[in-house]
């Protein structure tokens, strides 16, 4: 079967940044460490007064089919993944390949359009929609651009409010890929949970506690179920994994918990054991009350010895740049994930030709996936980091009160006129509306 997988990446941030140290900390009467060290952040994105997912997402779209030089009618699809669409009806990627037509030299008329939701799962849902088209044979020879985009806002004073971002990564799927081949095998966790949800709001109703246990259920049953398919997975198996990530410290949660999982019985396990014990087997234990203490107090065990801080070090942190100064951008989150690890690479001069990455994706509601990505040869080529860097850089800051402004700007509820912070150049900006109340778009040279 053909090779079917990714061949070029972009991103789009929010042009605006808060510092959470020193901005956001200080308001809040926080620690600074309760985001560095508690959260593992240090900056969140935020839109700027003319932005929103749409531009977001058309200049994410704009940066990958100016560099990689793609003709629109080489385009068969345009999937657009998001929890933050303003209309239950038009896909946000009409208003995208709309607002792109009216800059490339061509259009999109026979693509098909699309948009997905199930929370920030449905990023990786709209790439793998592109997989299966093309792995199908449905594709006539053409491509996929696959965006996920978000303005991810909590109320005011939500605890989940130091975790805000905005942006978008947009992805081009292809045969034959410049960067990594997806695999056809996946595993899925997948629970009626009501964790976190919308019901006809801009801002999430969230269990934080809860949700957090969800993810990590998810996950384990999302393993176990890819594990069913491809054998037993093995820490030394993988280069780097991916996972979803609102906050970087809640991958580390997940992070031992998987590397737990993957020496059950090997070699790894037995060389710790002399150190912390072998862990519990739930078949052992006749109270599951008991069980779950003694498995987390070996998770917590485990979580301290050199064997895991090195497979940690080496496979998971790398995967947390981005993140950490950009905050969540929900369906985007586990794409920044491997975009980080691929940049640390090329940075690092590690060759990963051949190599295979875990990703870890999940949705709330709720909805984990494992699957492999092989890198493939010249994958360096397409890697930019120190665009993303110049591009993370160019943002504006504000502060806390400029930061409430902002906030307000994009809260649908609120009548209100944010002054730009940014001139927007070579960009796609936010025009007004309609005679149907529909959102307007240009291009600002």
């Amino acid at each position: 079967m053909t090779a079917v997988g990714i061949d070029g990446i972009e991103i789009w941030s929010g042009k605006l940044s808060l510092d959470l140290p020193e901005e956001f900390a200080p308001v809040m009467d926080d620690d600074p460490e309760k985001y560095t060290k508690g959260l593992g952040l240090f900056q969140s994105s935020f839109p700027d007064a003319y932005e929103d997912i749409v531009t977001m997402a058309a200049n994410a779209a704009y940066r990958l089919i100016e560099r990689k030089d793609i003709d629109p009618a080489d385009v068969g699809r345009i999937d657009v993944a998001t929890e933050s669409a303003f209309d239950k009806s038009k896909p946000v990627s009409t208003y995208v390949a709309g607002a792109l037509e009216r800059v490339l030299d061509g259009e999109f008329r026979h693509a098909n359009k699309g948009e997905r939701k199930f929370a920030c799962i449905s990023g990786t849902q709209a790439l793998n929609d592109a997989m299966n088209w093309i792995a199908a044979g449905r594709n006539r020879g053409r491509g996929a651009i696959v965006i996920a985009t978000d303005t991810a806002l909590y109320e005011r004073g939500d605890p989940g409010e130091a975790t805000q971002g905005a942006g978008a990564v947009a992805m081009y799927v292809t045969e034959d890929p410049s960067i990594v081949e997806l695999s056809m095998e996946q595993g899925f966790g997948s629970v009626d949970e009501t964790d976190f949800l919308k019901p006809n709001q801009q801002f999430p109703s969230v269990d934080g506690k809860r949700s957090m246990q969800v993810y990590l259920a998810r996950m384990r049953e999302a393993l176990e179920d890819f594990e069913s398919v491809t054998g037993k997975s093995h820490p030394e198996d993988y280069r780097f994994i991916p996972f979803h990530t609102p906050f970087p410290n809640m991958v580390r949660k997940a992070a031992v918990l998987g590397y737990r999982h993957m020496i059950r019985d090997t070699d790894i396990e037995d060389e710790l054991a002399a150190e912390i014990g072998r862990q519990p087997r739930p078949e052992e234990y006749e109270d599951d009350e008991a069980f779950s203490e003694d498995i987390q107090a070996y998770m917590d065990a485990l979580s301290e010895t050199e064997a895991y801080r090195e497979w940690y070090e080496r496979t998971i942190e790398p995967t947390l740049d981005i993140s950490s100064r950009v905050g969540n951008w929900y369906t985007s989150s586990v794409h920044l994930a491997r975009l980080s690890a691929l940049i640390y690479a090329k940075r690092e001069g590690i060759d990963l030709a051949g190599e295979t990455l875990l990703v870890g994706s999940y949705g709330s509601g709720a909805q984990a996936e494992i699957h492999e990505e092989r890198v493939v040869e010249g994958w360096e080529s397409e890697i930019d980091g120190d665009s993303v860097d110049e591009l993370l850089a160019a943002r504006h800051p504000i502060t806390f009160e400029e930061y409430e402004r902002v906030h307000d700007q994009h809260n649908h509820a609120k009548e209100k006129t944010l002054e730009p912070f940014t001139a927007p150049e070579g960009e796609f900006v936010f025009d007004g509306w309609g005679p149907m109340n529909e959102r307007q778009y240009t291009f600002i040279e």
